[in-house]
């Protein structure tokens, strides 16, 4: 018993991303750029929700992309075709992206004419919700066919945004999906989170969710 070495471990284990993330945000907020972080499983809307968004607001922000996908460009390529700013990001096989890599997206995206930033980050409902990415506002998508339990099976996903998105409000009657129950349970997790049900695919309920969002960027470069 003599030879166990005992460690008491008395800080997070992310704690050194988090510094990251807080001087990232320290440094964006000097600079007046508002850094969205988009998350949700694969599927959900994620990339026709930020078309609707960024039709919404290109004419009033400066706008650049990060799509973040363990391989492919092929997300990146369809914002590109809106005219604003976007690069891919490849992750190397992880499943999220931390304080660190996110500051080298936004080295190689170039904010110095951006007034907002979007990170797409990678699809799940685990690994990007443990990183704090520097964001200034986190949202997350959570669409009808996933059902409405999820805030019950992926606390910290719904504990971290400020937002969530109810997607595909349009195949409701097809889906046991229950509306109120969801909002039920994503307050039940955070009190505070703005619940916007949306169709990213008509474009019904878009204009709450993009006047919330503008409240939030006009507010954060004063």
């Amino acid at each position: 018993m003599g030879n166990v070495r005992i460690l008491e471990i008395k800080e997070s284990v992310y704690a050194d991303n988090d510094r990251q993330a807080d001087q990232l945000r320290a440094e964006l907020k000097e600079q007046k750029v508002f850094l969205l972080n988009l998350m949700s499983s694969p599927g959900s809307g994620k990339t026709t929700t930020l078309l609707r968004t960024i039709e919404a607001l290109k004419d009033e922000f400066a706008i650049g992309v990060m799509e973040a996908d363990i391989d492919s460009a092929v997300d990146a390529e369809t914002i590109s075709q809106t005219g604003v700013k976007s690069i891919q990001l490849h992750t190397g096989g992880m499943c999220h992206l931390d304080a660190g890599m996110t500051r080298q997206g936004i080295a190689g995206l170039d904010t110095s004419n951006v007034d907002l930033a979007i990170l797409e980050n990678v699809g799940n409902l685990v690994c990007p919700a443990e990183f704090d990415t520097g964001a200034s506002k986190n949202a997350m998508i959570l669409s009808v066919p996933e059902g409405h339990d999820k805030p019950l099976k992926y606390p910290l996903m719904f504990q971290i945004s400020d937002v969530v998105l109810i997607n595909k409000i349009d195949v409701l009657p097809y889906f046991d999906f229950n509306l109120e129950l969801a909002k039920q349970y994503i307050h039940q997790r955070n009190p505070k989170a703005q619940v916007f049900p949306i169709c990213a695919k008509t474009g019904e309920g878009i204009d709450a969710w993009v006047a919330w969002l503008r409240e939030q960027i006009r507010d954060w470069r004063g």
